[in-house]
């Protein structure tokens, strides 16, 4: 027997199958799906089965398949059948694509290190005579006949050296149970009551057909409700589910939502679990004891069969796009992909859709469905913008009058306050004023964020760090200034001016440790604390009963990235933050701090007018020839040579030019962050309705360069940043 082999090398030179002979021992083992370890010249490598065939079709000899690691299909044939077709998508290396869907613990090297955990317990051995006990002996057996399995522990409590010998007397047998590392809390079963309007939404997507939904819903108007009712369909059906939430702070609130429904039915996949968590819960899924899945990006490739319905919640978030490492692969392309292959239903839910999905909606390639109201029954909550050109007079720090008011009358009542600010740390830079000199990266094209709690200077890029001076190193004045902001010193200025308010930060830096989404979440919602500030992650899908504020500090920050997305990112960031305010029964209002109050995105988001700003971004997008008029494509050309790297890109260029019609080609250009760990970066960006000879001129381009160390080219379709 032959078996072709795909090895767990990501290299465009070796991305084929290569063919190996099967021992005759190891025969009755091959399936295709499964991992082989074969020798790959001086190595040894792990490599997945792709082809068997029974006699080898060439007259060179074959080394052999070194063992069988797998017992079971690691990748199903759909799973092998996706990796191909996401390969062609995004001209990637195919093991990238496998490697992307599996844990860490079923990829090369690692394995090893992730073992499966078992409890042991005891029972009664029937045909035992249970002679001449001692009393500890006695109430051991009285306890396992009284239960019929006891866990180990429990028994070793009563009396270890006990136990010990009715083991050795055969009168207890040993059985193992597989313990999953993510504990599951009780949970009970909860299911409201839908509205008319939700019910009408759930009916259409069950009764309808197999094809992809979006599901505009204001900001608590209960799509998780309906989420889990259409899941709850299904599940009656024998088929199984996949949740996908943009953020990891969501993930926690979402899985405990969904074990108050369906109980241990649900699976969780996402990197803030551990590696043998992870490990744990896809064997539960691949064992058929989970039957949902939710989870982050990743999730989407969860190793289901018969798969009923695939939703994929704040489709208009960003996270859905790997943008590094490759595959630069989609999400929701994936969640339509699959759902054809299982004829599922595919539901893209979101208060603010994507413009993308939006359009496709409206030209009837997405089936469109509404939620226009609050379950709650109220409106939605007060906006009000405070210009901080004149705001500033009055201004305490960062915080205007009218927000000062508004955060100490909701603390007075007993409320609580969300306040956002999407930049973390102490402050953006810090600069002499006396020489003018800033801080930088010494690896990246960018100034290092001032950190107070640890007093350090870091980059958020390449992770480099250092102690801040005291003295301008340039020309050694004590002058060095603080400039920007960050949510450390708001943190700093919040204690300031409310003493007595307990006040709860939450962003990368103080939830980088294991659990602390949760943990933050469950002690904000028990009301431990008065005011949650953060960054991004405390504006999506947070439900807090006795939130009645919210306020944003600076609207401006994603205003100004340069970005063709950044005034879309901001009405969606903005109006999300604003829906975790009056949720529950007590009215709530929101205050948005900005230098801009009469740009189009700030301006609709207080008037809550989703529709209006989709309307006039639109007709920019339109006139730019940017998405969804187009499609975008970066080439991404990086190395550490900058002058060689331009000439190079100029190359490229040239080439497309010559061999692509009706296509607009822009730059080479220096990327957003032109250095980042001492890797220079130039992009060249296509526009183009058509891509018929796109791809496969593209293909040509990396075939030239794989085998160049010093240049290497990245594609990019759609990106959702341009860095």
């Amino acid at each position: 027997m032959v078996v072709g082999v795909l090895v767990e090398l990501s290299n465009q030179n070796i991305d084929r199958i290569f063919e190996y002979h099967v021992p005759e021992e190891y025969t009755s083992l091959m399936k295709v799906g499964i991992r082989v370890l074969v020798p790959f010249g001086k190595m040894e490598l792990e490599g997945f089965v792709l082809e068997i065939k029974k006699d080898k079709e060439t007259d060179k000899e074959l080394k052999d398949v070194i063992r069988v690691v797998d017992s079971t299909v690691v990748l199903n044939e759909e799973l092998l059948e996706l990796g191909k077709w996401m390969k062609e998508q995004t001209l990637s290396t195919l093991i990238s694509c496998y490697q992307v869907m599996l844990p860490k613990a079923l990829k090369a090297k690692n394995g090893q290190n992730i073992s499966i955990k078992y409890d042991v317990f005891y029972r009664l051995n029937e045909d035992a005579s249970f002679e001449k006990l001692n009393a500890s002996q006695e109430k051991i057996i009285s306890l396992v006949r009284e239960k019929g399995l006891v866990l180990k522990k429990e028994l070793a409590e009563l009396s270890l050296s006990s136990l010990n010998t009715l083991i050795r007397k055969g009168y207890l047998l040993e059985e193992k149970q597989e313990h999953y590392r993510l504990g599951f809390k009780d949970q009970k079963l909860v299911k409201k009551e839908l509205t008319p309007q939700q019910k009408k939404v759930v009916s259409t997507v069950i009764e309808g057909d197999a094809k992809p939904y979006l599901l505009y819903g204001v900001t608590g108007s209960g799509k998780t409700e309906v989420y889990m009712e259409m899941i709850d369909h299904y599940l009656k059906q024998g088929k199984t589910s996949i949740v996908l939430v943009p953020e990891i702070s969501l993930t926690p609130q979402m899985v405990q939502r969904f074990r108050e429904r369906f109980g241990d039915q649900v699976a969780a996949l996402h990197s803030a679990l551990s590696d043998g968590e992870k490990y744990d819960e896809w064997r539960r899924i691949c064992k058929g004891e989970a039957k949902i899945v939710i989870g982050a990006r990743s999730a989407i490739f969860a190793p289901f069969e018969n798969i009923g319905i695939i939703i994929v919640d704040e489709e208009h978030s960003e996270s859905y796009k790997q943008s590094d490492p490759s595959p630069r692969y989609h999400a929701k392309d994936i969640a339509i992909k699959r759902g054809e292959y299982h004829h599922a239903p595919v539901v893209f839910g979101s208060a603010t859709p994507s413009l993308e999905a939006m359009a496709r909606a409206q030209k009837g390639v997405y089936t469109y469905l509404e939620l226009p109201e609050r379950v709650n029954g109220k409106g939605l909550p007060a906006v009000t913008i405070v210009d901080m050109n004149s705001a500033m007079k009055k201004a305490k720090g960062h915080f205007s009058q009218p927000l000062i008011d508004a955060i100490g009358k909701r603390l007075e009542k007993q409320e609580q306050v969300i306040l956002l600010l999407n930049r973390r740390g102490y402050s953006s830079f810090v600069t002499c004023k006396n020489c003018g000199f800033t801080f930088k990266c010494p690896n990246c094209d960018i100034t290092l964020t001032y950190h107070k709690s640890s007093n350090t200077l870091r980059c958020h890029y390449c992770g480099y760090g250092e102690k801040v001076y005291q003295t301008c190193p340039e020309c050694g004045e004590k002058s060095l200034n603080n400039l920007g902001v960050g949510t450390q010193k708001i943190e700093e200025e919040l204690q300031e001016l409310y003493p007595m308010s307990r006040i709860l930060r939450m962003d990368y830096d103080t939830t980088s440790q294991k659990g602390k989404h949760e943990e933050m979440i469950d002690a904000f919602r028990d009301h431990q604390y008065d005011i949650l500030l953060g960054t991004q992650m405390v504006a999506k899908g947070l439900d807090f009963s006795q939130v009645t504020l919210v306020g944003v500090i600076n609207a401006d920050t994603s205003l100004n990235i340069p970005d063709f997305r950044s005034s879309e990112n901001t009405y969606s960031l903005l109006s999300q933050v604003a829906g975790r305010s009056g949720r529950a029964e007590k009215t709530g209002e929101v205050i948005i701090q900005t230098f801009n109050p009469d740009h189009y995105a700030i301006h609709l988001v207080q008037k809550q007018d989703y529709l209006a700003f989709y309307q006039a971004e639109m007709n920019i997008r339109r006139q730019l020839k940017y998405p969804p008029y187009y499609y975008l494509c970066n080439i991404r050309v990086s190395g550490k040579n900058a002058m060689e790297l331009f000439d190079e890109a100029i190359k490229i260029k040239k080439s497309l030019e010559r061999n692509l019609d009706q296509v607009i080609i822009l730059g080479p250009s220096s990327g957003n962050l032109f250095k980042i760990n001492n890797i220079f970066r130039y992009n060249i960006i296509l526009k183009y309705k058509k891509d018929d000879s796109l791809r496969e001129l593209l293909e040509k381009i990396i075939d030239h360069y794989k085998s160049n160390p010093k240049i290497k080219v990245d594609i990019d379709f759609n990106p959702s940043q341009m860095q």
